[in-house]
């Protein structure tokens, strides 16, 4: 008969054995964290090199500058118009309506015009703080792209005579009405779809061109839809309270007129 081994080498070997489970387990805990950390690093860098990369090519259309060449521009029915730096056409001439606007892209890559809605009166971030649905853009017909840091023009006619639009935009050119024009448009190669909304304002003899919101349809833009709101919220509780006041004032002061007459 063998003789027993002493109890304190039993003791020895199963702590041993414990150990050696315990450091296995701690490396595969070390190697998963390190994984984990080297895939979120390489997540955030693909974000950081995706997003520089969208900045190479997106476009970002604003009016052009008073300095900037006027253009003219042909429509397909050999109408022209002519539309000078930081100013829009809008003439309705027979029964159709020929728009156009004189454009500066400020973003780093080609704009390429996509649709448009065009409608009587300004809309405002308070009023109107969504832009237009999509399907509600009308869809270009000629390729107008826009060079990066560099000036380009957009176009568009209303001619169907069962067109609402049509109507209700010629009469307001007509009577000298401001017009809401927005644009739908995109980089050289389809993505980073924006709809910049302009306004059309008539003067004595022409039409200034100026640029009130962007929307970044596919990414997430400087500024939240949130803040926007918010902001135009406090601008119109601000407005309100200075035509209350300025009510106040001239009742007050058609009070005093009034006492100082009696008196009379």
């Amino acid at each position: 008969m063998l003789p027993l081994a002493p109890a304190w080498a039993t003791v020895l070997a199963t702590d041993w054995a414990t150990i050696s489970a315990m450091i296995t387990g701690a490396g595969t805990l070390v190697l998963a964290i390190a994984t984990f950390a080297s895939v979120r690093s390489s997540n955030r860098s693909a974000r950081i090199a995706e997003a520089a990369l969208q900045e190479q090519r997106r476009p970002l259309l604003v009016p052009s500058r008073f300095e900037d060449p006027a253009q003219k521009i042909m429509f397909v029915d050999q109408h022209w118009v002519r539309a000078t730096g930081g100013h829009a056409a809008a003439e309705s001439v027979d029964g159709s309506v020929y728009l156009a606007a004189s454009l500066r892209n400020v973003g780093s890559g080609i704009g390429v015009c996509q649709g448009w809605t065009i409608n009587p009166g300004l809309r405002y971030s308070g009023s109107a703080p969504a832009h237009a649905p999509e399907e509600d853009f009308r869809t270009q017909t000629r390729d107008l792209y826009v060079p990066a840091g560099d000036v380009g023009m957009w176009q568009g006619a209303l001619r169907n005579p069962d067109d609402t639009a049509r109507a209700s935009v010629a009469a307001a050119i007509e009577a000298r009405e401001p017009l809401t024009l927005e644009l739908l448009y995109t980089d050289q190669i389809g993505q980073q779809r924006t709809i910049t909304r302009f306004g059309l304002m008539p003067t004595a003899d022409s039409w200034l061109l100026s640029v009130t919101r962007h929307w970044y349809l596919d990414w997430d833009g400087p500024r939240s839809e949130r803040d926007v709101v918010e902001a135009a919220e406090t601008v119109r509780r601000d407005h309100e309270a200075h035509v209350h006041a300025a009510e106040s004032r001239s009742s007050a002061l058609d009070h005093v007129v009034d006492a100082g007459d009696a008196r009379l």
